[in-house]
């Protein structure tokens, strides 16, 4: 997306999704910190299972830090060009860690019933070391990820600002830039540059819906 007049009003949902493109160029001009942080904001109120939020989303502004992801991602030069890339990380058992501020937080906002607290709780565990023992619990959390990097998509079109999903990049190479090293527990759900063009990309189409929209079951 061009760069937005300050006055420009932000966009709703709709325009947002159907004005979205990959942006593959970037001006060299920096996104402000307000803004970027306005666009993480609306970034963690994405969904997750069981809330649980298993997303650790690293900013990269530095040039340098921009330099080695671009090495990490066979030297795309979104990364360079970008000011900022936002790294969905997740850490895979690393929801123990607030699993108990989950908890709190569900039943004290009145979302989750008080009187049902323990059963969530033990719900929660429950479904989750299930999934550690069928080998799922990766899968769910880079989903949750993926979902949480759709947000952020949305809300920077809405609010002027270009992205672009990249999802061609050496997953240990990308962990050594943010500093995971060989942690086992921290994989890399998708990169997302983020950053203003000087032109708007035209739209490829899509598929008519009769190809890819079916009710019921898919067909024979």
């Amino acid at each position: 997306m061009a760069e937005a007049d300050s006055n420009e009003r932000e966009l709703s949902v709709s325009e947002a999704i159907l004005g979205r493109r990959s942006a593959k160029q970037f001006v060299d001009r920096p996104l402000p910190f307000e803004l970027v942080n306005r666009i993480l904001e609306l970034t963690r109120a994405a969904p997750s299972s069981f809330n649980l939020q298993p997303w650790r989303i690293v900013v990269v502004r530095d040039p340098a830090q921009r330099r080695a992801l671009a090495a990490a991602a066979y030297h795309q030069p979104q990364f360079e060009n970008a000011p900022v890339t936002l790294v969905f990380a997740v850490t895979i058992t690393g929801w123990r860690d607030h699993f108990e501020s989950v908890v709190t937080s569900g039943v004290e906002s009145g979302a989750w019933p008080r009187e049902f607290e323990q059963t969530i709780r033990n719900s929660i565990a429950g479904f989750q070391d299930g999934l550690n023992q069928h080998n799922q619990l990766r899968e769910y959390a880079i989903k949750d990820a993926m979902i949480a990097s759709t947000h952020a998509v949305l809300a920077a079109q809405s609010l002027g600002v270009a992205s672009c999903f990249m999802n061609g990049w050496e997953e240990a190479a990308v962990k050594r830039v943010i500093g995971a090293g060989d942690d086992d527990d921290v994989a890399i759900a998708v990169l997302l540059p983020l950053g203003y063009t000087t032109s708007e990309p035209l739209s490829p189409g899509r598929l008519a819906a009769e190809l890819t929209v079916f009710e019921e079951r898919l067909p024979s």
